[in-house]
């Protein structure tokens, strides 16, 4: 695994899917997916000119960010348990994964305490998949406002997995959806939300195409992970 090749490949299909939707190449942040990989690739993607890490475990986040380099920068985008919205609040800076009212509520009361603001993004189950978490569309759309009455979160946009397959083009329908029901927040909340996060190492291309200001890879660049015992059906996805 050559990081340094994979890093280089995965930046010119991000500038020729930008040229094909007629957009900025920098108006694409990467997200390098970092699970289950050590902090020395970590500090190898950073020599590349990588800055932007997303871990989906708070445990595995916790015992490796203080050993990465302290100018990378940390997105949360797994399943987050009310029990370690504490540890999330120390360690990112951007929560990508909320999808409910109630954790984005104890994510504002722990921000509290900490004295710091939290950006996020509300994760949304586009295909309503009963294997993945997230907003439904229209319980998005009723509980919206309902976030900004709390005072310590910044909602920046939306997030969203599409069902797993082998076609990337299958995935168009559902970021365009996504990007769609974005428009429809900035309408109910009269401020625009400037990042949509959508694309993986098999469809950021598709995504970027669609609208994604974010797009998180793994593989493509790290390489396949280790998979050690039982994978849910989200790891198949980065």
């Amino acid at each position: 695994m050559n990081l340094a090749e994979n890093f280089e490949k995965i930046q010119q299909r991000i500038r020729a899917a930008s040229g094909r939707a007629g957009r900025d190449e920098n108006s694409v942040q990467l997200l390098a997916v970092s699970k289950t990989h050590p902090p020395e690739a970590i500090q190898a993607a950073m020599g590349c000119g990588q800055i932007f890490f997303g871990e989906s475990k708070a445990q595995e986040a916790k015992a490796k960010i203080p050993l990465c380099p302290g100018r990378a920068r940390w997105h949360f985008i797994g399943h987050l348990q009310s029990n370690k919205v504490r540890d999330a609040v120390e360690l990112f800076e951007m929560i990508q994964s909320v999808d409910s009212l109630a954790l984005a509520r104890e994510i504002s009361k722990r921000c509290e305490q900490a004295a710091k603001k939290m950006s996020m993004l509300l994760e949304v189950n586009v295909a309503g998949e009963s294997s993945k978490f997230g907003y439904k569309p229209e319980q998005l759309l009723t509980e919206l406002e309902e976030f900004n009455k709390l005072p310590r979160i910044e909602i920046q946009g939306l997030m969203t997995m599409p069902p797993f397959s082998a076609g990337p083009e299958k995935s168009r329908p559902h970021f365009r959806r996504l990007r769609e029901l974005k428009i429809q927040c900035e309408e109910i909340l009269g401020v625009p939300l400037p990042h949509l996060s959508m694309g993986m190492s098999g469809d950021f291309e598709i995504a970027i195409e669609e609208g994604a200001t974010i797009v998180r890879v793994g593989t493509a660049l790290f390489g396949e992970r280790k998979k050690p015992g039982r994978t849910g059906s989200q790891s198949l996805e980065i």
